[in-house]
């Protein structure tokens, strides 16, 4: 019996890691729930799952829940109770699926405190992963990716070793803007970034799909998870979701997984390995899938793709100006501040302005964070 926190619960891996732990009750327990201000969602998390607490970071929800009957379930709050949670000694495996760089503080909590990690915050690593991968190594914890693309790489690198993979290839599917020319995106609306052909997801990692940023952050990510050089990691846009990645060999074998577009697959890989638990959710059938094509990236026309390569090949505090800089512009636009070229148009600006610092240590980490949104600002305010 594995014995889990879920920080992140009432997010879109967070709903779907509950579904993977109702469906394999004699496997996975829940003990930890932790979210930022859904009350309402919270509650009926907490009503299934009677984890041993629950954190709300969002101090007044907090307040709000606790006037709520939730059983033998302890409620905390603010940032102190997040990392309690990333922390708990009645933990053993910390699913980290909060959305952006607010996952760093409590992912590196868990580590340091000996908890295996099934990671779903990709900006963990893209902002810190030197820093990440050193405290995993220190500490002796297992860190297994829930990304569909990373597990499926981390699936196919069992079928050889680290020196015979000739390159990583991440497949992404384009996202609703897929054959758009440059010109064709200057007026789209919120609602069109939001509508994925393929995947249910959050607001943010929706629209970073749509720009490819996502992708970009996801190769920083793969660079880190499997100590692959950039220049072995590739994207090829696969329309259908139905290869997750490959890895390609050096005698010319390309290994692939494939599976219906369903993260709850990859998480439930994510708690089952080195073993595979029983499907508990639809599976592919080949025949439906009809089929399967391939096409390169268009650069010119998502440009944050390029920019992400460029900053995590940079290195230093670059991979973590690129992703506050994103952040902060997908937030604006989803509020109606900025237009969707703003996007790119704005971080590509905030990245050419830093200084990066070469090997950061997390206060160097932190500062970037904070200037790089602090800047990003200054130049969304002069777009109003």
């Amino acid at each position: 019996m594995k014995n889990i926190a879920v920080l992140g619960s009432t997010g879109s891996i967070g709903k779907q890691t509950l579904d993977v732990a109702a469906a394999n009750p004699d496997k996975l327990s829940i003990k930890v729930l932790a979210a930022h201000s859904n009350v309402e969602l919270m509650l009926r998390q907490i009503k299934e799952f009677q984890p041993d607490f629950a954190v709300l970071v969002d101090k007044k929800a907090a307040l709000e829940l606790q006037g709520h009957d939730t059983g033998r379930t302890e409620i905390l709050s603010g940032e102190e109770g997040l990392l309690a949670a990333a922390s708990y000694e009645g933990v053993d495996t910390v699913l980290g699926a909060m959305v952006g760089y607010a996952g760093l503080r409590p992912t590196m909590t868990a580590i340091n405190h000996g908890k295996d990690i099934a990671l779903a915050n990709k900006e963990t690593l893209v902002a810190a992963g030197s820093l990440v991968m050193e405290a995993v190594a220190r500490n002796k914890v297992s860190l297994t990716p829930v990304d569909s693309e990373h597990s499926a790489v981390f699936q196919s690198l069992r079928c050889g070793t680290h020196e015979e993979v000739k390159r990583i290839i991440l497949t992404a599917s384009g996202g609703p803007f897929r054959g758009k020319k440059k010109e064709e995106l200057a007026d789209v609306t919120i609602d069109q970034c939001l509508n994925h052909p393929n995947w249910s997801m959050g607001k943010k990692i929706t629209v970073d799909s749509s720009t490819l940023a996502n992708k970009g952050l996801e190769v920083i990510e793969a660079h880190w998870l499997f100590d692959v050089p950039y220049e072995k990691i590739d994207v090829v846009i696969h329309p259908q979701s139905i290869i997750h990645s490959l890895v390609e060999y050096v005698d010319g074998a390309v290994i692939a997984q494939l599976g219906l577009p369903d993260m709850r697959l990859p998480i439930q890989y994510a708690f089952s390995f080195p073993g595979r638990y029983d499907c508990s959710f639809g599976q592919l059938d080949l025949v439906k899938a009809g089929t399967l094509t391939f096409e390169a990236p268009d650069l010119e026309a998502f440009p944050s793709l390029k920019l992400a390569i460029e900053c995590g090949k940079a290195g230093g505090t670059l991979p973590c100006v690129f992703n506050a800089a994103n952040e902060e512009c997908v937030y604006a636009f989803l509020d109606g501040k900025i237009k969707y070229p703003d996007i790119p148009a704005t971080v590509a600006r905030v990245v050419e302005a830093h200084h990066s610092v070469d090997r950061p240590e997390i206060e160097d980490i932190e500062e970037a964070d904070a200037a790089a949104r602090r800047q990003t600002k200054e130049f969304l305010a002069g777009l109003a």
